[in-house]
């Protein structure tokens, strides 16, 4: 199982858990989807595993010390 996949050229995430079921790991991402997340359920092995993404929105910079 992979901690990343690049899908059409964009990194996503493992959540680090595997559902057993397609209907399982989609009522993970649709909460995911809720928090502004993309995802992508991949079948790995007979399970379904959880992958998103979130870009950035504003950048934190901090004052020079």
């Amino acid at each position: 199982m992979q901690s990343c996949r690049i899908v059409n050229g964009r990194k996503f995430m493992w959540d680090g858990q595997a559902y057993d079921s397609k209907q399982a790991a989609e009522e993970v991402v649709s909460r995911y989807r809720g928090d502004g997340f993309e995802t992508e359920i991949v079948e790995d092995e007979g399970k379904y595993l959880a992958y998103t993404r979130r870009e950035i929105k504003t950048v934190a910079v901090g004052q020079p010390g």
